[in-house]
């Protein structure tokens, strides 16, 4: 080959080097969540699961980018513009309501899926829930709609009780729907609601003594929030200590202690937003996947807590609960 035509076929190949570079490199996943690495081990461990049932395995065939808020909603929008300026190929809106209003109102083409607790459509995420369009879709636990159940449940435990406290983060978007969900079915079933506020550990202590002492309340139930959620021991103690019997949406709150849990599972919910995260990763485009509604719902009850609190369990009670923890 002569020296020219050698130099040429060099300078060829190095131009289209980077080109089959990137044209190698996997797919990018941004993971946008108010909360913090610790508070979410379940939530990942089910997500990765998801993804690697629709062939992805991270650090092998994706990566992904991860920005957490760590408790501030208002960083969300800076975090989310971060990810939309990184080229991102999906963006999970893992931080409940919050991240995924902030990932309507930021991301425009990049396809979104979101992990809410509430129905999308009322809240103006997408139009419908058969046919989202545009670039958003997602999975709800509809852990608001299932509120009244945990007023139901407490009655069943507790037919003398009259005054219900209600946990509620003031920052959270989810407070207002919460209560509005409860409050008919408070009426019907004979109850009293409380509101109790807190939304960082220093509120914890406070609001457990208001409940108790102030309120004098037969029992608290905790809305839907991630704080509470990633402190299922510290709320367990706290509860058992002031003598309160509680009700929450996750299993952990159970096992650390508590009384009750009736919500949706966890690890399916999350593992259902990889496998939607997978699907557009493979071509599918997010406004023709519907939007997933959680149908498997859990209540758990810790018997042990429910001696130490001089509760006795109606059997009929215990025969519906898909665990009895002693």
């Amino acid at each position: 080959m002569r020296r020219r035509d050698l130099i040429a076929a060099f300078a060829g190949a190095a131009a289209a080097w980077p080109l089959a570079t990137r044209a190698q490199q996997p797919p990018v996943i941004g993971f946008l969540s108010n909360a913090s690495p610790d508070e979410y081990g379940v939530r990942l461990t089910a997500f990765r699961r998801g993804l690697q049932e629709t062939g992805f395995v991270e650090g092998q065939n994706v990566r992904i980018e991860y920005r957490w808020a760590i408790g501030e909603n208002a960083r969300l929008p800076a975090l989310a513009n971060e990810l939309v300026g990184r080229r991102v190929d999906v963006i999970v809106a893992a931080g409940g309501t919050p991240a995924a209003m902030v990932a309507k109102a930021v991301v425009t083409t990049i396809p979104v899926v979101f992990a809410v607790a509430v129905d999308p459509v009322e809240v103006g995420l997408v139009p419908s829930l058969n046919h989202p369009g545009g670039n958003l879709t997602g999975v709800t636990n509809l852990n608001v709609e299932t509120a009244p159940k945990k007023l139901e449940v407490l009655r069943e435990l507790l037919p003398a009780a009259t005054k219900v406290a209600v946990l509620l983060n003031p920052t959270s978007p989810l407070s207002q729907s919460f209560i509005s969900a409860l409050q008919p079915a408070a009426k019907a079933l004979g109850f009293q609601l409380h509101v109790v506020q807190a939304s960082k550990d220093s509120d914890l202590e406070p609001a457990f003594a208001k409940v108790t002492d102030e309120l004098k309340a037969d029992a608290l139930v905790m809305a839907p929030d991630i704080f509470y959620n990633a402190r299922p021991e510290k709320i367990a103690k706290l509860a058992l200590r002031h003598r309160v019997p509680a009700v929450q949406q996750y299993r952990p709150f159970v096992a650390a202690g508590g009384l009750i849990s009736f919500g949706a599972d966890e690890s399916e919910y999350y593992r259902l937003v990889g496998t939607y995260a997978g699907r557009i990763l493979k071509g599918d485009k997010p406004g023709d996947l519907p939007i997933h509604r959680t149908t498997k719902f859990e209540l758990i009850i810790n018997s042990t807590t429910a001696k130490a609190l001089g509760i006795t369990v109606p059997l009929p009670l215990l025969g519906r609960a898909d665990e009895v923890i002693e």
